[in-house]
């Protein structure tokens, strides 16, 4: 991605920061792109305030070809970041970005406490960032519920304050050991925050490396064969896909070395490394026979499958480096190099080279790349899963030949290490994690403790039952206590179609901060995208998340017994002033039904009924709007519409909108007087969008008020102000002791007329949308007055969110 284009998509990115709530310091910086799905990008873009990056706070954006954005799925970590009201009473606040420890002096104690005598492999980096200290707490439906009967979708993780901060990356070898550390330090007082390791090994996972006679892509050059495989990827340090001879490199700094080469283009005598001997000779080649063949199988799963290219779906050529150390019983990934090195097996393994170690490894370049999921917790475990997945999916590609566009469902053990390990014990089963006696077969709120190799487990498990479905026999190792449906044993898919929905969700949704929550949703929304709300790929994705304890099991398509969408919302074109409805029609399930309407990806408060309906203006042209309907059964089942565009054209018969910014959603622009109460506050939602005016809620006196003045054409026919405006009180007696006053003034002040007067005795549940005429005022221009006063106790909030006034 060029700078130009680079610098167009954050110019846009910026543009809808109002929509968002966010203010003018808050930015975007594209990181990354990748090619996407027919005529579409995928950028990557990290959130910055004051120019420093948001840590776990990022963007998946997909634009077409114009650069037009189509989408956008973002992690939500810094919504505190701001001067606000809301910001302040929460105790986050705005943090000084100036730095009180240097990051030389950071990374030297770094450095001194986490390997004192290491030797640095690559040059150690300190970037000053704002780093949110999250907090892990209920949603208000699972208040009650007993530690051991939460659901992960029970629990959501919040921002509870923000640091100024270094990340420390030191990439170290100790010894004999590598020592890959992310150190996240206090940049005021040089204490340690967070710290976690970062290399990306396989640590026991994979398979066997007697794959029999395979065919090989190599270059010849000159009389000499080279394992260079330039049809596989382009660029890279050696313009290709290549197998480097480490040649025994000490694996605490390991040296990638030469090329392999050999006088004839056979290779290899498909026997386990002998210790001590050549490794250039047809024993030693064996273990690059291993790694090429496993590297080109895992390009040509992505590419065919896919249509992803390499790791980065840049086609960006990576290499393999064979024979690290001596004896060495691992196998790891490098982002720095973009490269992997493997080991030739000690006193546990065989050769780590085999298809489903290079496939997982491969993975996490992938991931790298893309979500950049963060070593650690809940994302760790999914990073580790993720390469789970790429392994098997590439062995069964492997195991029925490498080609073709569709990954067959066999072909594939489902174990990981079982054939390298010389004991044949795997250490990783999908199927059923606990079997290691170590993974847990399910999702609970201390998995974000356990080393990532095992918290990957349930998302292994997931995977299994996504594609090859569960049994409904307790005591079998496919059985799920979860999954209490009809029936109780679920369908898979197929390895074909679960994959799609994984890396779809990998590379365009998940954010570095994605947790399993988070996972099941977008995992959910990639299923719709590719096979439809509602079919039963999207059910599969349902149930075999509620599986592993995330989210409620629903029964399968089919059945009949579940609630279904039988009447989608339709898309309509209006008029700049009309009513947009949308209707929603479900069947099945027990009723009555809850309903949610969403426009734009955002909740639409007070939207609660199967029609949803406003007043349509000219920025509304293009709106999204879907809706979930959820039936009343002891286990609620939730299904969501497809998504209906609503098309604002037309004159409207001459219907213009007088009232700049009556959304908020641009912040504090056409208003004046106390516009410190723009904003999105907690305690309070929207009408619609992210952001209102909330006056009051202060619960001592105070005065606020909201103007704005707008000139009404003498040739108007009418003028029509509407508002909705949500009241909740904590006054008890019936007295109006806070009071709204709603006028409309002229040029001096002097108040024309009322439009309304509302007290603490007015508040009720949700919105609602008042109106007046104000027609006699056209050929002025007149002031719109919000004018709140509340008394010296007892806080009254009057919340007014779509102030519009059309003239027609």
């Amino acid at each position: 991605m060029n700078a130009t284009a680079k610098a167009n998509l954050e110019n846009r990115l910026a543009a809808r920061r109002a929509a968002a709530g966010l203010d003018d310091e808050h930015g975007y910086k594209i990181t990354v792109q990748h090619p996407g799905e027919a005529g579409t990008r995928i950028a990557r873009a990290q959130h910055t305030f004051k120019g420093l990056r948001i840590f776990g706070s990022d963007s998946v954006i997909v634009t077409d070809d114009n650069g037009e954005v189509v989408s956008e799925s973002a992690s939500n970590r810094r919504q505190g970041l701001s001067s606000s009201r809301a910001a302040v009473a929460a105790g986050m606040g705005m943090p000084d970005v100036t730095a009180s420890v240097s990051a030389e002096d950071v990374i030297n104690s770094v450095v001194k406490r986490v390997a004192p005598v290491g030797v640095h492999r690559w040059k150690p980096e300190a970037e000053l960032l704002i780093y949110p200290v999250m907090k892990t707490v209920r949603v208000a439906a699972a208040a009650n519920k007993p530690e051991f009967a939460l659901n992960a979708l029970d629990l959501e993780e919040v921002v509870d304050h923000y640091e100024l901060a270094y990340l420390v990356k030191t990439r170290m070898a100790s010894g004999s050991k590598l020592v890959y550390r992310d150190s996240i330090v206090n940049a005021k007082t040089g204490a340690l925050i967070a710290e976690w390791d970062a290399l990306q090994t396989v640590i026991g996972t994979g398979n066997s490396q007697y794959n029999g006679q395979v065919p090989i892509n190599t270059t010849l050059s000159g009389s000499t064969y080279q394992m260079l495989d330039t049809s596989r990827g382009t660029g890279g340090r050696y313009g290709g896909m290549a197998i480097t001879n480490a040649n025994h490199s000490s694996a605490n700094s390991p040296n990638a070395g030469q090329i392999y080469t050999n006088s004839t283009n056979t290779w290899g005598d498909g026997q386990q490394y002998i210790p001590g001997g050549s490794t250039t000779n047809a024993n030693g080649q064996t273990a690059a026979v291993n790694a090429l063949w496993g590297l080109m199988n895992t390009y040509d799963t992505m590419k065919n499958v896919v249509g992803w290219r390499s790791l980065d779906g840049n086609n960006t050529a990576t290499y393999i480096a064979v024979h690290v150390d001596n004896n060495y019983d691992n196998a790891f990934f490098d982002p720095s190099c973009k490269c992997m090195f493997i080991g030739d097996g000690g006193s546990s393994f065989n050769n780590l080279g085999s298809i489903d170690v290079i496939g997982h490894e491969m993975g996490h370049g992938v991931t790298d790349a893309t979500s950049n999921l963060v070593y650690s917790g809940e994302s760790g475990g999914l990073n580790e899963s993720n390469s789970d997945i790429q392994g098997e999916a590439t062995e069964a590609y492997a195991r029925a030949g490498g080609t073709g566009t569709t990954i067959p469902s066999t072909g594939n053990d489902w174990v990981m290490g079982a054939e390298i390990s010389k004991t044949g014990r795997p250490l990783r089963y999908m199927y059923k994690p606990s079997k290691d006696s170590r993974s847990p077969d399910a999702w609970s709120s201390t998995i974000k403790n356990l080393d990532v190799h095992l918290s990957s487990g349930p998302n292994n498990r997931m995977f299994y039952f996504l594609a090859n479905g569960s049994s409904a026999t307790s005591g079998s190792d496919y059985y799920s206590q979860y999954l209490t449906q009809t029936p109780r044993n679920m369908t898979g898919i197929g390895t074909d179609k679960a994959f799609r929905i994984w890396f779809k969700a990998n590379t365009t949704k998940f954010t570095s901060s994605t947790n399993y929550a988070d996972a099941r949703n977008k995992v959910l929304q990639a299923a719709e995208e590719l096979y439809g709300v509602g079919s039963k790929e999207a059910t599969a994705v349902k149930r075999a998340y509620a599986a592993i304890n995330v989210g409620t099991d629903v029964p399968e398509s089919g059945t009949g017994t579940g609630v279904s969408i039988t009447t989608q919302p339709a898309s309509i074109t209006v008029a700049p002033g009309a009513t947009a409805s949308f209707t929603v029609g479900a069947s099945g399930g027990t009723s009555p039904y809850s309903y949610k309407w969403y426009k734009n990806g955002t909740l639409v408060a007070g939207a609660t009924s199967a029609t949803y309906s406003f007043t349509a203006q000219s920025t509304d042209n293009g709106a999204q709007v879907k809706a979930t309907v959820t039936d009343s059964s002891s286990t609620p089942v939730t299904v969501t519409s497809g998504t209906a565009t609503l098309t604002v054209s037309g004159s409207g018969g001459g219907t213009t909108e007088r009232v700049t910014n009556g959304g908020f959603e641009s912040g504090t622009t056409g208003w004046a007087g106390t516009t410190g109460v723009i904003g999105s506050f907690t305690g309070q939602t929207a009408y619609e969008g992210t952001r209102y005016a909330y006056l009051g809620g202060n619960g001592r006196t105070a005065t606020e008020t909201l103007t704005q003045a707008v000139a009404i054409p003498s040739t108007v026919t009418s003028a029509k102000l509407t508002f909705a405006l949500h009241i909740d009180t904590a006054e008890t007696e019936a007295v109006a002791y806070d009071k709204l006053v709603v006028t409309v003034k002229n040029s001096s002040g002097s108040v024309l007329a009322t439009v309304g007067t509302y007290t603490n005795l007015n508040a009720a549940t949700g919105y609602q949308v008042r109106t007046a005429d104000l027609t006699q005022f056209k050929g002025q221009t007149v002031t719109l007055s919000f004018a709140m006063n509340e008394d010296a106790s007892l806080q009254t909030s009057f919340v007014v969110d779509k102030v519009s006034l059309l003239t027609q």
